[in-house]
């Protein structure tokens, strides 16, 4: 008995109340990102451009492809050729980013669409089966603390997964016809089954956030573009994986529980509307400049904070930088300096 796809509980309103909630927590961040690109384009371009590394890295490293940062940024601004098969995987990567970045929206959730950006991904690490299903049955492994393997999921066949990929997208155009299904919940839904289906030999994963991003753009949610998603998805891999395996028991069986796998992607999404946010804690009506954003992201902590964590807000802003504007702080008697080097942390004087 094959898989059916069917999205219609989307729409009999029966939601959990905390997907609600974050629901609509990211729909009033979205307005606040989108009111902020019109005034400082030149602020999302730079955090455009340190996101997309930082999405190739982290999607990459998700499924144990790594190599060093500096290599990663010279490969994504395309100074440097791979230098090795790892290397050539994330250059892959990298071109499928881009084609989704610029042209989200001449590309579809189709099976053509999908076949395309996997060939993409796929054709500069030299992969004969880019571009194309998997051609023998594959499993998805576990290895338990005593080193024992068990199967934790069988994916779709092999002969099956071309008819799954075209009901699956058939699923989807039909869920986005109906109006009484919120698309933001939709696009979980659909990658989890996606992920299950499995319909690659290699490279299933890095798709999945892929189109994870794809179906996030094409609907207004563009967060991920500036703070990225994958980043935040490595950060919790162990959540991740978590939602994964409770979304994905009794799939084949059309008994599998959606919300587990919601409920993370959700709160995924909304962390990088959060990160994008804390990233504008500006005073209103002062121009955002470099020093206002350092200064009120100083002033506004309530608990002593670190020139890292400080880098790790604004990643579009120096080291040094934010060292001359702590620096200046402290003599202007705003801030005290607490700690000394590495170990030191900054708290506004009230």
């Amino acid at each position: 008995m094959m898989r059916k796809f069917d999205y219609g509980f989307l729409d009999n309103g029966l939601l959990p109340a905390n997907l609600i909630d974050i629901t609509t927590g990211i729909y009033s961040l979205k307005t606040a990102a989108g009111e902020r690109k019109a005034q400082y384009s030149t602020v999302f371009t730079k955090l455009e451009s340190v996101a997309k590394v930082q999405s190739v890295k982290s999607s990459n490293a998700i499924e144990g492809i790594i190599t060093s940062d500096e290599r990663i940024a010279e490969i994504v601004n395309n100074s440097s050729a791979p230098l090795n098969h790892d290397e050539a995987e994330i250059a892959g990567y990298r071109d499928a980013l881009n084609m989704i970045h610029t042209g989200y929206d001449h590309i579809s959730f189709s099976v053509k669409d999908i076949l395309l950006l996997h060939e993409t991904m796929m054709t500069t690490s030299g992969d004969i089966l880019a571009g194309k299903y998997k051609q023998s049955d594959n499993v998805i492994i576990e290895v338990d603390s005593s080193g024992n393997r068990r199967v934790r999921f069988r994916p779709t066949p092999a002969e099956e997964t071309a008819a799954a990929m075209e009901q699956l997208e058939l699923a989807y155009l039909d869920a986005c016809s109906n109006s009484h299904i919120n698309q933001l919940l939709l696009i979980p839904c659909v990658i989890l089954d996606f992920l299950c289906i499995h319909p690659f030999r290699d490279g299933n994963g890095r798709m999945s956030r892929l189109l994870s991003l794809l179906l996030l753009y094409k609907n207004g949610f563009d967060a991920g573009k500036y703070v990225s998603f994958e980043e935040q998805i490595n950060k919790y891999k162990d959540l991740y994986y978590d939602a994964l395996q409770r979304s994905s028991a009794g799939w084949d069986t059309n008994s599998n529980d959606y919300f587990p796998f919601m409920q993370n992607f959700l709160s995924t999404l909304n962390m990088c509307y959060k990160e994008l946010d804390k990233r504008f804690a500006v005073v209103h009506g002062k121009k955002v400049t470099k020093s206002a954003r350092i200064e009120a992201t100083v002033l506004g902590s309530l608990i002593p904070i670190s020139k890292a964590e400080i880098c790790a807000i604004h990643p579009d802003i120096s080291p040094t930088t934010v060292e001359a504007v702590l620096g200046k702080m402290v003599r202007d008697g705003q801030i005290r300096r607490i700690g000394v080097s590495r170990g030191s942390r900054y708290i506004r004087i009230d």
